[in-house]
């Protein structure tokens, strides 16, 4: 069973940046393929993030590429989102997720551990 807390969300403006941390905790980090993902109000789950259990391959949405990077620290169990060039559509709630299989995924329901989000919030 894994435990996923997430921090660094925030509010910002348009234009700035935020790092957000996802900790894990009760499992072994390592083994877990991760994910980033948002949910603005009165709308579905989107897809934002994905990176493979090593960290070598990552992959992102078309609203996020070339401004947002995923990252992972497997010694601090850590997953990260650095976001920049912040736009006001990228408001919403984050949220991590973790699952334990190869490569990367990015529909939510390949997901298992979910984090309890942070929101983000981009003035304009």
């Amino acid at each position: 069973q894994v435990q996923l807390v997430e921090s660094g969300g925030g509010l910002v403006q348009a234009g700035g940046s935020l790092r957000l941390s996802c900790a894990a905790s009760g499992g072994t980090f390592s083994r877990y393929r991760m994910g980033w993902f948002r949910q603005a109000p009165g709308k579905e789950r989107e897809f934002v993030a994905a990176i493979t259990w090593s960290g070598g391959s990552t992959y992102y949405d078309d609203s996020v590429k070339g401004r947002f990077t995923i990252s992972r620290d497997n010694t601090k169990n850590t997953v990260y989102l650095q976001m920049n060039s912040l736009k006001p559509e990228d408001t919403a709630v984050y949220y991590c997720a973790a699952d334990a299989a190869l490569g990367l995924a990015t529909s939510p329901r390949r997901y298992d551990y979910w984090g309890q989000g942070t929101q983000v919030t981009v003035s304009s």
